[in-house]
């Protein structure tokens, strides 16, 4: 269960326990973004609370007014692949 309290994203765990989210422990290693025609993918390497180093990859669309949303990533076109797959490679050497 995920609720929003306080600027802060808790999260429920097994136990019953609550952890909270802190943004600003979560710090940026990588990132990279790989431009195609009205969508573009975002390859980002995380590491939270100096824990282990994780691959972070998003989408983005350009709605009808130019500005760019966040949507769910789904299916790659082989473009796509052959497009993003140096900078997961990129990514994947930072960790």
């Amino acid at each position: 269960m995920v609720k929003q309290s306080n600027n802060l994203l808790v999260t429920r765990v097994t136990g019953g326990e609550s952890m909270p989210y802190d943004q600003s422990l979560d710090e940026k290693v990588f990132a990279e973004v790989k431009d195609f025609d009205k969508t573009r993918i975002n390859i980002s390497v995380y590491s939270y609370n100096h824990g282990p180093k994780k691959v972070q990859i998003t989408r983005e669309n350009k709605d009808s007014k130019d500005v760019w949303r966040y949507v769910k990533l789904g299916r790659l076109s082989k473009e796509e692949i052959e497009g993003t797959l140096p900078i997961i490679q990129k990514a994947l050497s930072t960790m």
